[in-house]
Parts: C-alpha cells; sequence; structure tokens
C-alpha cells in the first residue's frame, strides 16, 4: 500500500530593488544615498519614467513606473538618477539563477529578478529543514554577489510568492501548511495574483477587502464577476490551495522593444536610425538563446495614439531583418501619408530552437 504523498515545499525568490541594488554593489559610495534607476525616452534630459529605487528612495514616494521628472520633484538634491544597465543586469540575475538551482529540485525563472524554487526533494518535505536551506542559500548570494534577496516558503507557489511580498525587504517568511489560512485570511484582496484593480473595486463592491473575504465568497458570485476559469483560480488561491508544478523556465514566446522616438515624424531613416540598435540588441538575445525567430513583427503608435502593426516572414540574417523593417515602414507610410510616428518597436516570434553548435555558429558568421 503507498503512503500519502509528500507535502510541497516551493520557495518563491525576489531580490530587493534589484537594478538600484546592482547598482549600489557597482558604486558603494551610492548606497546611502535615494537611488533611482530609468529607462530614459530620450527627447529630454527629464523624459521617461523610473524602473527600479532603493528603499531610501522609496521612503520619499518614489515607485517604479511613475515618471522621472516626479521623483525628481519628491527627492533631496542628494538623490542620484542613473539610466538603466539591462545586459549588466541580465548578467548578475544569470549567476544568480545560477546559484539558486543549485538548491532547487527544479526552478522556474519568472523575471529577471524572480524565481520559484521547489525545494521537496531536498529538504524532504520538512519545513523546518527548509528554513535552513533558504538561509544558507541567501548567505550564499549574499557572500558571492552581495545581492540580498526576500523569501517565501509554502506548500505552493502563490502562498510563497505572498510570503516573500510581506517578509521585504530582505526577509525569510515560513508558511508552513497548518499556517495558510491564517496568513492569507487578513491580506489585502489585491495582493493576490491576478487580482488588479478592476477586479478588486468589483470585488469590493461585493464586500470582499481581504483575501480572507474572497475565499469565503459563494463560488457562483466569483463567477460572476470574474469568470468561470478565473474564479476557480481565484477561489483556490485564496483557500491557499492553488497548485502549479514548478519545472523549467516556459519558453518566451516573443522577443520585442518598443521606444519613443526623439521626436515625432513620417521619416522613415529616422525611424529606422533609432530602431536598428534595437533590432541588434533583440537578434543578439536570439543567438545568445539558441532560438531563430521566423516571424518580425512591426508596432508603430501614432502622434494621436493610433497603434499599427504589420508582421513577415522573415530570414536568418540580421541584414534582411533591416532590410524588412525598412520595407514594412515605407509600405506603411506610403499607405498612410499623414501618418505621423510617435513610438516605434519591433518584435521577434514563433520560434525555432537551433541544432548543434555548428548550425549556430554558422548562423551567427552570416550576421557579422
Amino acid at each position: 500500500m503507498q503512503g500519502p504523498s509528500r507535502q510541497h515545499v516551493i520557495a518563491f525568490v525576489d531580490l530587493d530593488y534589484f537594478f538600484a541594488q546592482v547598482e549600489e554593489l557597482e558604486r558603494p559610495e551610492l548606497a546611502d544615498k535615494p537611488l533611482v534607476v530609468c529607462v530614459y525616452s530620450g527627447r529630454t534630459p527629464t523624459s521617461g519614467v523610473v524602473s527600479s529605487a532603493n528603499y531610501l528612495a522609496r521612503s520619499y514616494g518614489v515607485k517604479a513606473g511613475i515618471p522621472i521628472i516626479r521623483a525628481m520633484k519628491l527627492l533631496p538634491e542628494s538623490a542620484v538618477f542613473l539610466p538603466a544597465r539591462m545586459q549588466l543586469y541580465q548578467e548578475v540575475s544569470g549567476r544568480v539563477m545560477a546559484i539558486l538551482g543549485e538548491y532547487a529540485d527544479s526552478i522556474r525563472i519568472e523575471s529577471i529578478d524572480e524565481a520559484s524554487l521547489d525545494i521537496t526533494g531536498r529538504v524532504e518535505g520538512d519545513f523546518s529543514r527548509a528554513h535552513h536551506l533558504v538561509r544558507s542559500m541567501k548567505e550564499r548570494l549574499r557572500g558571492s554577489l552581495g545581492l540580498k534577496c526576500s523569501v517565501g516558503v509554502a506548500p505552493n507557489r502563490v502562498v510563497a510568492k505572498l510570503a516573500a511580498d510581506t517578509s521585504k525587504p530582505d526577509g525569510l517568511k515560513i508558511v508552513r501548511p497548518e499556517e495558510v489560512d491564517t496568513f492569507l485570511a487578513p491580506l489585502e484582496v489585491g495582493k493576490l495574483p491576478g487580482v488588479g484593480v478592476k477586479l478588486g473595486k468589483m470585488l469590493a463592491e461585493t464586500g470582499v477587502k481581504t483575501i480572507g473575504d474572497l475565499a469565503n465568497l459563494p463560488i457562483e458570485t466569483l463567477i460572476g464577476i470574474a469568470g468561470s476559469k478565473r474564479a476557480i483560480y481565484l477561489k483556490l488561491a485564496a483557500q491557499g490551495r492553488f497548485e502549479e508544478r514548478i519545472s523549467g523556465r516556459v519558453e518566451r514566446r516573443q522577443y520585442s522593444r518598443i521606444l519613443t522616438l526623439k521626436r515625432d515624424t513620417s521619416d522613415v531613416d529616422e525611424v529606422m536610425a533609432e530602431l536598428e540598435p534595437v533590432i541588434g540588441e533583440l537578434w543578439e538575445r536570439l543567438l545568445k538563446s539558441g532560438l531563430r525567430a521566423r516571424v518580425l513583427g512591426l508596432h508603430i503608435i501614432t502622434s494621436q495614439l493610433k497603434t499599427i502593426t504589420r508582421q513577415k516572414a522573415i530570414h536568418p540574417s540580421l541584414e534582411d531583418v533591416k532590410k524588412n523593417v525598412r520595407e514594412l515602414l515605407t509600405e506603411l507610410i506610403a499607405a498612410e501619408p499623414d501618418i505621423v510616428i510617435r513610438r516605434a518597436g519591433v518584435r521577434f516570434s514563433s520560434f525555432l530552437k537551433m541544432s548543434g553548435q555548428s548550425s549556430l555558429t554558422s548562423f551567427t558568421a552570416n550576421n557579422h
């Protein structure tokens, strides 16, 4: 007779204010100053948005997504504003994920600064052993890379993520199976993954303010608000019973980037001058990932905020891709002579995995 199945033990790792933290490590003299990492649009010296901020900057009300100019008004003159260096952050993230993988049965990379780890086998389903394992992992990250992270450990990913959120900064929160209901019940319903602002308002209208309220809401009422499929997830998640398999990273469906042009224009050469570095950067990322894209997309936002997309099949050559983008732009502007472009971007999708080193080498050689 087979015994009962072992309780899952999932760890959710969240690197604290990651981009700003990396910049602090690069320049330790900035650690005691409000530090803001920005994505500049290039239109003016202060146009763009905040990407990351250290906790000192956050104490003044600065958070990701607000305009840089607003952050400047909130912060003292001692504040430091730096442009985002994505290549550096990606390299550091890669080193982090390699270390995390050593502590896990399986790992799912959620984003550049987050990962879910199934550590069930490593700790034999024992949450006390999980505490020691994760503590060791945090110390390893701090000792070898200088990085702080917040970690939640729980029977499933949703609860583990919420535990990590409540342990910030640089914390560790263990939620044992018997503690799940007590932990979840008082949390604001908006903190549950999948509950955005709009749904949060709809739930509030029915008297649901906490995750505990959501757990007790009749499923029929929830289906009426959120639809059947979403309601089932929300109900299970609020009850701490939503199970996900943590297996390798989900393959990306597309690589894309869009930028705000330095000035509104309908000139193909001007748009291409700004798009070509972006195309090259995305192409390099595809090569490093061992992927070949079969479809190229062009994404345009006009000065009237109208969105236009075009796409076509492509061959594996960077020069051909640039030529294709130019052709799509030219055709678009010819078809709509009054168009004025404010933002432009490209998207690669429909991937094939490159097989064999010889294929990858020849593929790379053809694009220099």
